[in-house]
């Protein structure tokens, strides 16, 4: 086998020199006499050196320390034993139970496999949340980012959606992707799902936020690799979650710094948009499985215009934003209704009902917006008779849109609600139409169905 050298180690990238043949980008090295230390080839750093990460402790890592090419690559665990368990990104059990057993092991980067039986439907999955299902309905198969700051609730939204999704359709599996994100999150979520009765149709891979960046960006991947051997191997279809995409865009930045590589747009690593779309490219439904995609994406500073939130944009069929000043009012989910979207608001997709009854109450709460300043300055009073209603009926409707979660049962003390999607469109139609004028807002605060 082919022989190296180490040169140089800055935290977890470790510089190797090959002067003879040079291994294949991803391919796995060992430490010559330790060969339980491995190192991934990860990018080119001159014609004959390498930069690798390591994936162990760097402790006993020196310079002139020879390695040896394995030719192999870094393989994920899969198979249905990991359903109900939580692991890392080697497969190691995180829940304190014994060992993940699995037959076989998938490299974590391929090329994509030849996939020609890709599922061009469009079909609505429904979650049972009433601001996503009406305004931005989520496509099976496709991909959904929520977009928030800090602390406005995407992982309880991401969680809900999770539990809803599964305890509505038992055929189904999930993968979720812990990258970056803190280890309470990660065992309140373990606790709720065991709860509810439907870990045993998940997967939990974590990277939280403590591990070093390396284990953080190749979680996202394990994670992904998983949920195509669901999709390709079981043939069913698997819920894709993860929390967070720009933690795995932040972790790639910091292996970028770690090898000296000159920064690009906002500070972020030049590689950030191929990081991103090998990422997301591999997520895509079948035939015999779909792939849907949820994932969570902080916004730094609130800022929706930073490179690494706009990075992702293009891939995703529904986009779901959720709003500080939105949160601030008491609202929640905390969706901006108003800059949230979806590709499959569309007649010929929901049908003519649904996007009539989206469409009507997004002109209201638009119109409601350009009379907010003016109830500010001069009170609602001075408002004409009709504007007046329109103005109450758009916070009825704002109102309607709160939800109690099933996921935060024991924080509010109150049994969550799933709404059918037919239900939301009935009640937003009855509203529109001035069938509730004489009852008062605040009584459409946090209720399922207008008629439950």
């Amino acid at each position: 086998m082919t022989k190296g050298k180490i040169i140089g180690v800055r935290g977890q990238v470790v510089e190797v020199e090959f002067k003879d043949e040079a291994p294949a980008i991803y391919n796995i090295l060992v430490l010559d006499g330790n060969q339980s230390h491995r190192l991934l080839v990860f990018s080119s750093a001159t014609a004959s050196t390498l930069y690798c990460l390591s994936l162990g402790p760097v402790g006993n890592l020196f310079r002139g320390a020879e390695v040896i090419n394995t030719e192999k690559k870094f393989e994920f665990p899969v198979g249905e034993s990991l359903l109900g368990r939580v692991v890392d990104v080697f497969g190691k059990p995180y829940d304190s139970m014994e060992p993940v057993m699995t037959k076989e092991s998938w490299p974590i980067h391929h090329a994509n496999r030849n996939i020609t039986n890709l599922l061009s439907k469009r079909e609505v999955m429904e979650t049972g949340v009433k601001v996503i299902d009406l305004f931005a309905p989520i496509i099976k198969g496709g991909k959904t980012g929520l977009f928030g700051g800090a602390g406005v609730g995407k992982t309880i939204l991401l969680t809900e959606i999770l539990h809803n999704v599964i305890a509505a359709q038992k055929n189904i599996t999930s993968v979720f992707a812990g990258v970056g994100e803190r280890a309470r999150e990660g065992l309140e979520l373990y606790q709720k799902l065991q709860e509810s009765d439907v870990l045993k149709y998940s997967t939990l891979i974590y990277g939280p936020m403590g591990e070093n960046p390396v284990v953080r960006f190749l979680s996202a991947f394990a994670a992904t690799t998983l949920a195509e051997y669901y999709r390709d191997e079981l043939k069913k279809d698997c819920l894709f979650f993860i929390d967070n995409v720009f933690r795995l865009a932040q972790a790639g930045s910091e292996l970028s710094t770690l090898m000296g590589q000159l920064p690009s747009e906002d500070g972020y690593q030049a590689t950030l948009e191929s990081e991103i779309a090998d990422f997301h490219e591999r997520l895509v439904p079948t035939e015999t499985g779909a792939i849907t995609t949820i994932e969570a994406v902080y916004v730094p500073a609130d800022d929706l215009l930073d490179y690494a939130v706009q990075t992702i944009y293009p891939y995703l069929e529904s986009v779901i934003v959720l709003s500080r000043d939105v949160y601030q009012q008491g609202i929640l989910p905390a969706v901006d209704i108003l800059g949230s979207s979806s590709t499959a608001l569309d007649p010929s997709v929901v049908g003519e009902t649904h996007y009539n009854a989206a469409l009507g109450a997004k002109t209201l709460l638009k119109e409601a917006e350009a009379l907010e300043r003016i109830v500010s300055l001069v009170g609602e009073s001075e408002l004409s008779t009709e504007d007046q209603t329109r103005f109450r009926r758009a916070k009825k409707l704002k109102n309607y849109m709160t939800q109690n979660f099933f996921v935060a049962e024991a924080q509010k003390g109150k049994k969550g609600d799933f709404v059918p999607v037919k239900n939301t469109i009935a009640d937003v139609q009855s509203i529109l139409d001035g069938k509730h004028d004489a009852t008062p807002e605040e009584k459409f605060l946090y209720i399922g169905s207008l008629n439950t």
